[in-house]
């Protein structure tokens, strides 16, 4: 079937692509303006009381001044690799630097600043939002619902709107993918950064003021008698908002390069490395058509409103697919992994909201063990951690599988259906079509994402400034769900990292393949890269690989550790010092509390990130270029395991401790509450820490051995 595409080429085809690229600049632009719309409605509502907007400016306050901070000495270190990369990643043919280093350098700092606006947006409007959701409770239910997912929608189009525009704006300016790398490795460095910081912050300051306020002193969450309690306010938006903004932008990003690395090396016709930006630009109207279908008429409703928004946003994106595959004149095969992809996301949804939600057994079953001590409660929920892991791990596989079948199809004579060189490259890059197609609901997934800790936050204001029960009650509905939200996007973003870093991997193979081919073609098999199994070497690469994402964890859990001692720490001094705290007639020193978690935070996320960057670099130059592709292979692997793990076990930890409170065995000061609330501040580094940190982890790692391929292959064949 013939579309309106040419079937020759020249002048008009590199119109049409300009034109298509054209449309992907101009999603990106209409994305961002309808994130400002949306930040506008905000912005417009009422702040409530004075006690209301004192809290909220608290909390925006502390926010600001971490992420200043961080930024800061982020942009110090982004700085110096963009020196290394202008030199080390140039040509030195004729004994003076040509300009491909500088351009990958340049490329990286653009998807580093953009990675960290998306972050800044995402957390100034969360924080600006909190109180406007709280005021807004008074009126009911969809009224407060309506400003948690308007201010969420800001974050999430910015994140798509963002990240389009600048994988968009590189490929136009080098007409290079193997150039815009850089700015993956950017986007990817901002993101651990957030993650990594962002996680200490907030969970450092969440089990400081559970373990001294909830378990010790004997006051519930958010009581502002807790010295911790704007502290851990301010950890929500760090950690969700800012953390999972910048995540989401680098998988984004990772995935799209991922797929037009993968159309440069199996197709001899550009459209195709276009095409994962016009789906992109299509997915882009699919998620703000999605965010006008969230309503909810009661609170047993709010999570299929949710819902709702993400499956008008995939439904949309479908058929705008179709529309794009038409016009592009692609083979039709290619629409069914777009569609599997989709699928990937709609069971990955339905899979971790089993294990987390608390209308399901996994969670009942961690609260019911709870009645027999803290001990239980941990053996529980590291046993529905760890089998969370199964039915994810088999959809990504059979997702793999099918799609990799539907692109290795070849027609009576030979040819690849979908247009590929060979039936090889038309499989791996219909997996990559999948991974895009995933993330076609980005912007309504981050939505989801910050709707969380701007209707916790609401709740803490609500707390706080004593405002009605009945406000309180539609708070704490709204934050139930958003508890579960958080759990969905990490298990989301999980998914499709697995499946863009499978691009990656690829990616690598081809650049060293592709070096070989020209210098020493002895070393390939039939003109191919293989990497076996059973070479030591290989095998040495893969153990090391998946080493790697456990003395990650360890390291930020033990991160985790050490600053919340600093809290607890100081949450007792303060009890101690400071008299009527209790008794509510004097006022905590809350500023101290923040000021410790954002130094500590700063402090304890460099070794990890340093552990990241260097680890590549140190097998690929020490042990060759097979061995990091074993190495590349194991963090995959073992941190999708790890990830799911630890993401999906730690809120089915908190979110049994959540079953507790709302009166389920002894309910709030019971023996088993005491228990969950142990359970939870295990669990807490792991959902919010250490887990969603291993997502930029492995991203990181296989950008930076696709930059440096040629270089460490050349340094070992010559």
């Amino acid at each position: 079937m013939m579309g309106v595409w040419p079937s020759g080429s020249g002048t008009e085809m590199l119109m049409d692509l300009t034109m298509l690229e054209g449309l992907a600049l101009l999603a990106g632009v209409i994305a961002l303006a309808m994130a400002g719309v949306y930040a506008y409605l905000v912005m417009s509502l009422k702040t409530g009381t004075k006690k209301m907007r004192e809290i909220s400016n608290a909390i925006r306050e502390g926010a600001m001044a971490y992420l200043k901070r961080q930024y800061m000495w982020v942009g110090i270190i982004a700085v110096i690799i963009a020196v290394m990369m202008t030199f080390a990643l140039a040509n030195w043919d004729n004994g003076t630097p040509d300009l491909k280093g500088a351009k990958i350098a340049f490329a990286f700092a653009i998807g580093a600043m953009l990675s960290a606006l998306a972050g800044f947006i995402g957390m100034s409007i969360s924080t600006r939002a909190n109180v406007r959701c709280a005021h807004a409770a008074k009126k009911g239910l969809n009224a407060a619902l309506t400003v948690a997912v308007r201010g969420g929608a800001v974050t999430g189009l910015c994140v798509v709107g963002l990240a389009l525009i600048g994988v968009t704006f590189f490929y136009v300016l080098y007409h290079d993918v193997n150039l815009i790398i850089g700015f993956a490795f950017g986007a990817s460095l901002i993101s651990l950064f957030a993650r990594l910081g962002g996680g200490i912050y907030t969970k450092a300051a969440d089990v400081g003021a559970d373990l001294v306020g909830k378990i010790e002193a004997g006051i519930p969450e958010d009581d502002p008698r807790n010295p911790a309690v704007i502290a851990d306010n301010v950890g929500d938006n760090v950690g969700d908002c800012a953390g999972m903004g910048a995540d989401l932008f680098e998988t984004y990003v990772v995935t799209a390069i991922g797929a037009m690395l993968l159309g440069t090396f199996f197709f001899k016709d550009e459209k195709f490395i276009v095409f994962p930006l016009a789906l992109g630009a299509m997915a882009i109207f699919g998620s703000i058509v999605g965010t006008f279908f969230v309503r909810a008429s009661n609170t047993k409703g709010i999570m299929n409103a949710l819902y709702m928004g993400v499956g008008v946003s995939a439904a949309i994106a479908l058929a705008l697919f179709a529309v794009v595959i038409w016009i592009m004149d692609l083979s039709w095969t290619l629409y069914w992994p777009a569609m599997i992809g989709i699928i990937i996301t709609a069971l990955m949804i339905v899979i971790t909201e089993y294990y987390t939600a608390t209308r399901y057994s996994p969670v009942q079953d961690i609260a019911e063990s709870s009645k027999t001590g803290t001990g239980t409660n941990i053996i529980a929920g590291l046993a529905i951690g760890l089998q969370s892991t199964f039915f994810p791990v088999i959809v990504i596989c059979v997702g793999i599988l099918s799609t990799y079948w539907i692109g290795s199809q070849t027609a009576s004579d030979g040819s690849v259906l979908v247009g590929a060189t060979t039936a090889v490259g038309g499989g791996l890059y219909c997996i990559a079509i999948a991974a895009m197609a995933m993330l076609s609901t980005t912007g309504m997934i981050v939505t989801l994402d910050s709707y969380g800790p701007i209707t916790d936050n609401a709740g803490g204001i609500a707390e706080m400034a004593g405002l009605p029960e009945d406000v309180r009650e539609t708070t704490d509905a709204l934050d139930a769900v958003g508890n579960t939200t958080k759990a969905v996007t990490k298990g989301y973003a999980i998914g499709s990292a697995a499946l863009g870093a499978l691009a990656l991997f690829v990616g690598y193979t081809q650049e060293v393949q592709g070096y070989l081919t020209i210098h020493a073609p002895t070393l390939l098999t039939d003109g191919k890269l293989m990497l076996r199994i059973d070479s030591p070497i290989i095998l040495v690469g893969i153990f090391i690989g998946a080493l790697l994402p456990f003395i990650f964890s360890a390291l930020t859990m033990k991160a985790v550790g050490r600053a919340a001692f600093s809290i607890v720490e100081e949450v007792r001094r303060q009890f101690k010092e400071i008299p009527g705290i209790m008794e509510g007639t004097a006022k905590p020193d809350y500023a101290k509390c923040v000021d410790i978690v954002t130094a500590a935070a700063q402090k304890e996320m460099v070794l990890p990130a340093f552990i990241a960057v260097i680890a590549p670099l140190i097998v690929g130059f020490g042990l060759g270029y097979e061995a990091l592709a074993g190495l590349l292979i194991g963090v995959i692997v073992s941190g999708l395991l790890l990830a799911i793990m630890m993401t999906t076990g730690g809120a089915a930890w908190d979110n049994a401790k959540k079953f507790i409170e709302r009166g389920n065995f002894g309910g709030k000061g019971s023996p088993a509450h005491a228990a969950a609330v142990v359970g939870d501040t295990v669990g807490d580094p792991f959902k919010d820490t250490s887990g969603p940190a291993l997502n930029p982890l492995i991203k990181v790692i296989n950008t930076i051995a696709i930059l440096f391929a040629v270089l460490i292959t050349s340094m070992w064949v010559g």
